[in-house]
């Protein structure tokens, strides 16, 4: 003869069962322990509560997509091709003279330049800030070199390290001319090659396996055909 082997479901047993002192008849919960869940429950909330903004603000920044802005720098017989000309650029709105960056500008020359001319770079426009850990640089004209005076990083005239612990060429912008004027667009990063690559940050070198163990944030948008 068959047997059912099912098993009866197990009915917790009772604080009373369990001689848990001040337990009430029935109950499977002391209120020792409902006050003690109640209080642990209540701590996550309120460190959740603190965590996640903060875990919000420094992550969501990465895949922020901004639109990128061109902006007017003078007319193209302010610059020439031997030298570059300093000009005040606005890389982030609505923060002030805080967004703001020098940047510095010449047209392009086929005696100097490596790269192919393009629509992109009939002017050469070069950040300012270090390849090291960003600090300013500053163009010397006396020795053609962008200087950083913080860490000795040093530039030559196409942007190129030439001595120091800069990990790569100082980044550039893009550039074109409207209506008479050069204007300004989004940065990009350069290799030793001076190949375009999205923008990455300093002490991120690009050369070899460089874009592969740094690549570009999800909020980087590039120029097509770039």
């Amino acid at each position: 003869m068959s047997r059912d082997r099912r098993k009866e479901p197990k009915t917790p047993k009772t604080t009373a069962e369990l001689g848990i002192p001040g337990a009430f008849e029935g109950e499977t919960v002391s209120r020792r322990r409902f006050m003690t869940g109640t209080v642990h429950a209540a701590g996550g909330i309120a460190a959740a509560a603190f965590t996640l903004p903060a875990v919000g603000l420094a992550v969501g920044p990465v895949f922020e997509k901004k639109e990128q802005h061109w902006e007017t720098v003078g007319p193209i017989e302010d610059f020439a091709n031997d030298t570059y000309i300093p000009r005040t650029l606005t890389l982030v709105r609505g923060i002030g003279d805080v967004g703001k960056s020098t940047v510095y500008i010449r047209k392009y020359n086929p005696q100097l330049d490596d790269e192919a001319r393009d629509e992109y770079n009939e002017f050469i426009a070069i950040s300012s800030r270090c390849m090291h850990l960003g600090c300013p640089v500053r163009f010397v004209e006396a020795s053609e070199r962008f200087i950083c005076p913080c860490h000795g990083g040093v530039y030559d005239f196409q942007g190129k390290v030439a001595g120091g612990p800069p990990v790569r060429p100082l980044d550039r912008f893009y550039t074109r001319v409207r209506n008479g004027n050069v204007e300004v667009g989004p940065r990009f990063s350069v290799n030793s090659e001076l190949k375009r690559f999205s923008p990455r940050d300093p002490g991120m070198p690009l050369d070899g396996i460089g874009p592969y163990v740094y690549p570009a944030r999800p909020s980087v948008r590039k120029i097509e055909g770039t």
